[in-house]
């Protein structure tokens, strides 16, 4: 057990410091985006377009004009710090700007996994129970829908209809209940497809095993043989595909909360693609991996616990 904890913590900072190299890489090495033409569009909408020399004198203070090396060096080095850098738009440090998002990220995700959760295991658990019945038919279509809908559409229809037509909850906003249903809905209901499905399956695969069928010929009620032995071992996958939806929407939802003007990790990474602010940019997609990078670390050992068939210390 220490033995696959060891190589899994490995393992997640191989894959965080990847993401930060490609990161810096890609958004550096873009053509056509240099350092003068980031700066300039940084700068539009103010009342004051800096000139060449102060653009110059901003590259010299930044050190834009050394090696890609040295800068990605020099920004990691920073990173392990504490230091993300300082945002070309905002003037503020990307680490503020980052943890003034945070929380409404973790709102939204939160409560958008037990949402998803709450609806998905018990029709996954009675689509199970009643196999190749009209409810079932009914739970696969359903979660066949939300699979194959985009939360962008899904979210302009609940606007339309909950916002413009019955006007019962608002279209954007933060800090009150109500900006809260409309974003949790959308995420929700594709993330409950997907996880009924998966609880669909996994029950109908516990229920054809010998101890389901041991513990039936025992004489134990049907509510017992379910809840007791099959559903217990059914989560098992349900836990893994959840942890990983968890992690994807912690790092940010970012059509969601565009669609939602939820101000969130989300959004604030398409502002700041849209101003060109690549020190904003690296911060929002470096914390998006690391935020993925744990979850998936954090399931796995989770799994190794709830699983106690699976030896974890030999050859994994």
């Amino acid at each position: 057990m220490l033995l696959y904890i060891s190589k899994r913590l490995a393992a997640t900072v191989l894959v965080i410091v990847a993401a930060s190299m490609l990161t810096f890489l890609i958004l550096n090495l873009i053509p056509g985006v240099t350092p003068i033409m980031i700066l300039k569009y940084a700068f539009i909408g103010l009342e004051e377009v800096p000139n060449d020399s102060e653009i110059a004198t901003i590259i010299e203070r930044f050190n834009l004009n050394d090696p890609l090396y040295k800068q990605y060096f020099r920004w990691l080095m920073e990173v392990l710090g504490g230091n993300l850098g300082t945002s070309y738009v905002y003037g503020l440090p990307v680490s503020t700007l980052l943890l003034s998002k945070l929380p409404a990220t973790v709102l939204l995700a939160a409560t958008s996994t037990v949402f998803s959760l709450v609806i998905s295991i018990p029709l996954g658990i009675v689509s199970a129970i009643n196999r190749n019945t009209l409810i079932d038919h009914f739970c696969r279509l359903g979660s066949l829908f939300f699979v194959s809908m985009p939360n962008f559409w899904l979210g302009l229809i609940l606007i339309i209809i909950f916002s413009l037509k019955l006007d019962l909850f608002p279209v954007t906003g933060y800090g009150k209940l109500e900006h809260l249903v409309l974003p949790c809905l959308t995420l929700g209901s594709g993330m409950a497809a997907v996880t009924t499905r998966v609880m669909r399956s996994s029950m109908l695969e516990v229920l054809n095993q010998d101890y389901i069928i041991t513990a039936r010929a025992k004489g134990l009620s049907e509510t017992i043989v379910i809840f007791r032995h099959a559903v217990r071992n059914a989560l098992l996958p349900v836990i893994t595909v959840a942890g990983l939806q968890f992690g994807h929407l912690l790092g940010g939802s970012v059509i969601v909360e565009t669609v939602f003007s939820w101000p969130g990790v989300g959004k604030l990474l398409v502002d700041s693609i849209l101003a060109r602010d690549i020190p904003l940019i690296q911060g929002c997609i470096l914390l998006i991996a690391t935020a993925y990078a744990l979850i998936n670390l954090f399931v796995d050992l989770f799994y190794a616990l709830l699983d106690p068939k699976i030896r974890y210390g030999r050859g994994l």
